[in-house]
């Protein structure tokens, strides 16, 4: 071993020397998933009902409603501003920009494609008019080259390279754990089953935009659903603790998103993948709630019923808590602003039981230009 030893401090700061003499800097973030990444998309969709453009969404950092379902930012957001770039639009307002006005060039800070009440399975939430995580890929997808009606314009669309060079989020997966309780039997299949059929359409999703070109893949785990306020729509569920058997099936997708994430560098070639753990790490915030600041971990801040989760924020009759900030739920299913302040930290700069196999930062510092364009 002591042999060895020279040799290893050699590598290492060759290593290290590299880090430094790369570019660092990641601009570009393309997002997809469910309301909590969605930033407004919902709300330029017509006839959807699943939608947040209306106070007091937004009131603690925005001042006015974006369409995000929290008080503020999310992870997204936050994370957009420790990369020093600005937050990524909706994809719904930039494609009736372009459809204005053909010479606008396309963001170079990326794109964020996630819908509210979305699923892994098409048919999640469907009847209520989201963006199927599928029908997001394909909005994706048709920006690679130009429609036919922008084919004689001087629009440009996403260049390869920025892809490339992008970091690619994707969280979703909820919204079909909480259907198969809320509509017990409606899927016909075992816990079993349903969880293995989302996996597929993670692997599926990850197949394809990997094909398009993203490297950096990063894929969020789901978090502790079963204790949302809003479990008390589903009938016979307890109010003094959370739901068992909804947190045991996000603990079983989790447990196989995690062996897919390790994965990544395997079946595809040249990426790595990145698996954010939001279970455990949000669970580490409830188990220690006046360590991270929050007084209520169980109650939302906003909403009416028991626990305010049987009546969505916003809507009549609705009540509001005085200190939103020390809530670590905003409304009956999502958290608040400080909520995703600290996820979004442990995730940029966290240990290996937060985000593994490395952190973001590392990853965002680790990014060679030098790696070939697909």
């Amino acid at each position: 071993m002591m042999e060895r030893l020279p040799h290893l401090i050699i590598f290492l700061g060759v290593f290290l020397m590299a880090l430094a003499s790369v570019d660092a800097k990641v601009k570009s973030v393309f997002v997809f998933g469910d309301s909590q990444f969605d930033p407004g998309n919902n709300q330029y969709v017509k006839n959807c009902k699943l939608t947040a453009n209306f106070k007091p969404y937004g009131s603690s950092f925005f001042h006015y409603p974006t369409g995000r379902f929290t008080n503020g930012r999310t992870v997204a957001d936050f994370i957009a501003q420790y990369l020093g770039i600005k937050f990524q639009k909706p994809y719904q307002e930039v494609y009736r920009l372009l459809a204005k006005d053909s010479r606008m060039p396309f963001p170079s800070n990326g794109l964020n494609f996630a819908s509210a009440g979305s699923g892994l399975l098409p048919n999640t939430n469907e009847k209520a008019g989201v963006t199927s995580i599928q029908v997001q890929l394909q909005q994706f997808q048709a920006l690679l080259a130009k429609p036919p009606h922008l084919k004689n314009s001087t629009h440009q669309h996403i260049h390869r390279k920025q892809i490339h060079e992008s970091l690619f989020f994707v969280i979703s997966g909820g919204n079909d754990v909480f259907s198969y309780f809320l509509l017990p039997g409606a899927s016909n299949m075992t816990m079993e089953t349903y969880v293995h059929a989302m996996l597929k359409e993670m692997v599926r999703f990850t197949t394809k935009i990997y094909m398009y070109g993203a490297r950096k893949i990063v894929l969020f785990s789901l978090g502790p659903i079963g204790c949302i306020p809003g479990r008390v729509l589903i009938r016979g569920t307890p109010t003094n603790r959370c739901l068992d058997k909804m947190d045991e099936m996000a603990g079983y997708f989790n447990a196989g998103l995690k062996r897919f994430v390790y994965s990544i560098p395997r079946r595809y070639p040249g990426a790595i993948g990145l698996y954010g753990a939001v279970y455990d790490t949000a669970q580490k915030y409830r188990d220690n709630p006046k360590e991270y600041g929050f007084a209520n971990i169980n109650d939302a801040c906003c909403g009416n019923g028991p626990l305010n989760g049987v009546l969505q924020c916003g809507l009549l009759g609705y009540k509001m808590c005085r200190n939103p900030h020390e809530y670590f739920f905003w409304d009956y299913f999502h958290p608040s602003e400080r909520t995703y302040m600290l996820i979004a930290k442990a995730f940029w700069a966290g240990d290996k039981h937060e985000i593994s196999p490395i952190n973001l930062k590392t990853l965002v510092h680790i990014y060679n230009k030098t790696l070939p364009i697909p």
